[in-house]
């Protein structure tokens, strides 16, 4: 059986910085309470009426991957593309993507719904497909707009000040040697909390034509929602079992891990799981300091960055972590 291994990564972040300061402006918040509570000191969001989607800064990503692996846009296979936040409700991103980088055969292109386990659920799909033979190159996607969507006022800063933009991506690719590249991953969910981190309205239970006939000034249901207590609670106990369940399946343990990538959802749960696994601060790499929460792009930001600036070395174990919306939570253990 083939082994799937990252042989690039790229990752593309909108130029717009918005410090906290900026927020201080639109909101009732200051510096300190978004740095103690998120750890976020900035983030990046696109320009109102300016170049930058979730497609397009996909596609930016993606060709620094593509790029980086020694390939071209037409050696791609397949496309996994994973977002909450599409360009439109249909079509999905995959298929832009594919026209934005002038692929010229008619590949695939599958949009994956996983809000932040978003990309190791893509990764996951890709994985199985180069194992089984289907697709020997695989091109993989994290991208998010969340700017246009946050209610950017006092009522909706809980949320608000969390979120950025940005997008990052993977080149997965078959290889015959052992004991190299994505060793497993695994994936998980509870329903029955979908509803504590949730986006609910435009919807197919709540159609535009209801908003419109509505006309409140006070709904906020096309806002995202987040009870925040709870989504923590459960985050830091998530995290710990789909990372140990990783290193149980393939006989590590947390002093093995070279480099621990986090889901960028928080600051204070990475730091609270690094404590609770006794991992030294040069295992765990985090970077939402300057990007925020970018939903299913932040592990491939961060992955991408942290290969950048020399903390992943070939033979290294990596370890990918993720819990959010949905409830879903998702790992996967790499060998670089």
């Amino acid at each position: 059986m083939k082994q799937s291994r990252i042989t690039g990564l790229g990752h593309y972040v909108p130029d717009r910085v918005v410090t906290n300061q900026d927020l201080e402006k639109l909101m009732d918040t200051n510096d300190a309470w978004i740095q103690e509570r998120t750890g976020i000191k900035e983030r990046r969001h696109v320009k109102v009426g300016g170049k930058d989607t979730t497609s397009s800064m996909g596609s930016a990503a993606a060709k620094i991957a593509i790029e980086k692996a020694g390939i071209t846009a037409n050696d791609i296979d397949f496309i996994v593309f994973a977002t909450l936040s599409p360009d439109y409700y249909f079509p999905g991103p995959g298929v832009l993507v594919q026209k934005q980088l002038g692929i010229k055969k008619e590949i695939g292109a599958l949009d994956v719904r996983n809000q932040c386990s978003g990309f190791i659920y893509s990764l996951s799909v890709a994985d199985q497909f180069i194992k089984t033979g289907m697709y020997k190159t695989i091109l993989v996607i994290g991208s998010e707009v969340h700017s246009g969507g946050l209610d950017m006022t006092t009522r909706g800063r809980n949320v608000s000040v969390i979120f950025g933009d940005g997008a990052g991506a993977a080149v997965l690719q078959a290889t015959d040697e052992k004991d190299i590249g994505i060793l497993s991953t695994h994936l998980h969910s509870e329903g029955q909390h979908a509803e504590e981190l949730a986006l609910i309205g435009p919807s197919t239970t709540d159609w535009v034509d209801k908003y419109i006939e509505r006309n409140d000034p006070d709904e906020s249901s096309h806002f995202p929602y987040m009870n925040g207590n709870f989504v923590f609670k459960n985050a830091v106990i998530r995290f710990q079992q789909v990372i140990n369940e990783a290193l149980d399946k393939n006989d590590f343990s947390a002093k093995d891990i070279n480099l621990l990538v986090p889901h960028q959802a928080n600051l204070r749960i990475s730091q609270f799981i690094q404590k609770q696994m006794m991992l030294s601060s040069d295992q765990v790499y985090n970077n939402i300091q300057k990007y925020g929460n970018t939903t299913a792009a932040s592990i491939p930001i961060a992955m991408s960055e942290a290969f950048e600036e020399g903390k992943i070395q070939k033979g290294d174990l990596v370890c990918l972590a993720a819990f959010g919306s949905g409830f879903t939570w998702a790992s996967a253990l790499i060998q670089w």
